[in-house]
């Protein structure tokens, strides 16, 4: 999801549409591994509704977005399906051309990646319901059914250290603004490169909120970097974040509201090929009760247990499910 965030350009989208369709051929979506588990419906799944389905469960190689596959793929197990599990593939655009073409029949995805670089708008919707709504109805006509939304939103935000916020009280990017204002050379920003040039990143971020900030005080680097220095160093006040990053809790970190609004929702929800839902139109009751749980604290707290702890995102999954209720050990 991070690499296709921006808004593409006829050209660009094309060719990482390419790329993307290369990829399904190359990460070997023509085999997969069968989820073994053996599980049992909890809240979910009760009288094994999808018994005779065989369904294709697929995700984008991120760890939050592996671990929203495998929820589905154990549910849909609970529940009865055979379950093919192809999570893990290359970006945003494998996993979507995969549910597009029917390899695969599920996955959690975006609305601001669907609204932005699938379909191909410029300007995001500020209501999170609004813009799932357009996404949901546009998609239809590419085969594509949209489950309700989580409000897990994985969006941008600017992180701070809590020892350096209580100089500073930061709460808000209109309070960052106004730091700017007064002290430009206390705002020093780390991020990446993409985010640090682009209308959708820092630089519009900058025109929307009204804030210069001195190139001078801007460093380049790669995300996993921008973490460690926001908490362990001075070099930067404040990095480019993701919300539901598992870090920002473990590294103790504050995050800036956006309340402006400039930022798109990302808020997840499961994405579906359309003639499987036709054919088993319970996978929606199976996880619509999954979506109305997930929220952006409860990914992080997932995420950190696989990208700060190092455990294994389906065990991550699989645990969280059982602990909730939705499922049961076989």
């Amino acid at each position: 999801m991070r690499c296709v965030r921006a808004a593409l350009s006829g050209a660009a989208a094309l060719a990482l549409t390419l790329t993307g369709l290369t990829g399904l051929t190359g990460c070997g979506l023509k085999s997969g591994s069968p989820l073994v588990d053996d599980v049992a419906p909890g809240s979910v799944g009760k009288g094994a509704p999808l018994k005779g389905a065989s369904l294709t469960v697929t995700s984008k190689n991120f760890s939050e977005n592996i671990i929203l596959g495998q929820m589905i793929g154990l549910i849909f197990k609970a529940a009865g399906a055979e379950v093919l599990d192809r999570t893990n593939l290359p970006g945003s655009i494998s996993a979507r051309e995969a549910i597009v073409g029917g390899d695969a029949d599920a996955m959690y995805d975006y609305t601001g990646t669907a609204w932005i670089t699938y379909l191909g708008h410029q300007k995001p919707i500020v209501s999170p319901q609004a813009q799932w709504q357009a996404v949901h109805n546009e998609d239809l006509k590419n085969g594509v059914t949209w489950l309700p939304q989580s409000t897990l939103n994985n969006t941008y935000t600017l992180a701070i250290s809590k020892k350096n916020n209580a100089k500073y009280h930061l709460r808000t990017m209109s309070d960052l603004a106004e730091l700017s204002k007064k002290d430009p050379s206390a705002v020093t920003l780390c991020v990446e490169n993409e985010f640090a040039s682009r209308e959708d990143g820092l630089t519009g971020m900058e025109k929307a909120y009204g804030m210069e900030i001195p190139a001078g005080n801007i460093m380049k680097m790669d995300a996993g970097i921008i973490y460690t220095q926001v908490s362990k160093s001075n070099s930067c006040l404040l990095g480019e974040a993701y919300t539901t990053d598992g870090r920002i809790k473990a590294m103790d970190l504050d995050t800036l509201a956006d309340d402006k609004h400039f930022f798109p929702n990302y808020n997840a929800a499961p994405e579906i090929h359309s003639k499987t839902i036709e054919k088993w139109p319970v996978i929606a009751s199976l996880l619509n009760p999954l979506s109305a749980r997930l929220t952006t604290q409860i990914a992080q707290e997932l995420n950190g247990k696989v990208d700060v702890e190092g455990e294994d995102p389906h065990k991550v999954a699989k645990d969280w499910l059982i602990q909730e209720g939705f499922i049961k050990n076989g």
